[in-house]
């Protein structure tokens, strides 16, 4: 597990473990935060705690929690940046500091006071690239071409272009069951922290489905997953990955054309179609719109560069 990265388990003999192992129980339970995050929350916090245990040269109990200054939590970042640690990850490992701080003072009175001073480096903020709308199509019509029997390649098909057709995250997708079926002119989807939502199935989409369920040598049952590895278990997302990867070389498609690229695709074309960014917010799961103003940049970007490959004067 990532956790054991740089730890051996002997070395998670410090009070502040169990606190750490609280914490995660808490974002677990409370707050339905993925596997993902909890298992990269884990590893940062149990190696922070470990790294406190040299660089303090004593117990890290509550007490040396709350008394942490400004300078401790900097060797800390400055540890990790000497690891290779670039600006993007140690922006994570503040996030994540804070994250366990705000509880501990919340739920077990450990007031780091010295946490609020810690700043997370500038980030370029990255504009999502989406695919073109002829592109996105290319991988729809070539999607199951590199499959070794055609219900896998029906497989792939369906899940690409439910993430392109519905916007859906690729653990969205593969988290669908049998309870979807028949499928309609919408599903209900699961999102982060648990959130539900609604979205679109357009007909090309329910086709894609229903071609690969009509080939596929399981039949899910409610409760069960919808879309299967070879083996009949879960697809897991590295399957979706690689067929995207076989698709993006026939058709020459930059490395950025990923199974999220079509999420972006989603999003970006609906935008330039003239939908409603509140409706967007709505049908992607974004918890804010902030998160899904950088859609309008997409656009602008994509303008931009029309533009300057079109006007006489550009």
């Amino acid at each position: 597990m990532d956790a054991d990265r740089a730890l051996d388990p002997r070395a998670l003999n410090q009070p502040a473990h169990a606190r750490v192992a609280e914490w995660l129980g808490h974002l677990e339970a409370a707050e339905r935060r993925s596997a993902h995050t909890l298992r990269a929350y884990q590893t940062s916090l149990n190696g922070f705690v470990h790294f406190l245990g040299g660089h303090l040269g004593g117990p890290v109990d509550d007490a040396a929690l709350a008394a942490l200054s400004l300078a401790d939590l900097r060797a800390y970042l400055a540890h990790r940046r000497a690891e290779g640690l670039a600006n993007a990850s140690v922006a994570r490992e503040v996030a994540s500091l804070r994250s366990f701080f705000r509880w501990a003072r919340k739920h077990r009175g450990i007031d780091c006071k010295a946490i609020a001073g810690l700043a997370s480096p500038r980030l370029k903020k990255r504009v999502p690239r989406p695919l073109a709308p002829a592109d996105a199509a290319g991988v729809a019509d070539l999607a199951g071409d590199a499959a070794r029997e055609p219900w896998i390649g029906a497989r792939d098909t369906a899940v690409l272009l439910l993430l392109y057709g519905s916007g859906l995250r690729i653990a969205e997708a593969l988290s669908l069951t049998g309870d979807v079926l028949p499928i309609g002119a919408a599903i209900t989807v699961t999102g982060k922290r648990g959130k539900t939502r609604v979205v679109p199935v357009l007909p090309r989409v329910r086709e894609a489905i229903e071609a690969y369920l009509e080939l596929a040598p399981f039949s899910p049952a409610p409760g069960t997953p919808l879309f299967r590895g070879a083996k009949g278990s879960a697809l897991s997302p590295g399957m979706i990955r690689a067929a995207m990867r076989a698709v993006r070389a026939a058709l020459g498609l930059p490395p950025s054309a990923t199974p999220h690229a079509l999420r972006h695709s989603f999003a970006t074309h609906l935008l330039a179609r003239g939908a409603d960014l509140r409706a967007i917010q709505e049908l992607l799961g974004h918890a804010s719109l902030s998160s899904t103003q950088v859609y309008t940049e997409v656009d602008a970007a994509r303008l931009l560069d029309v533009y300057r490959h079109a006007h006489p004067r550009a």
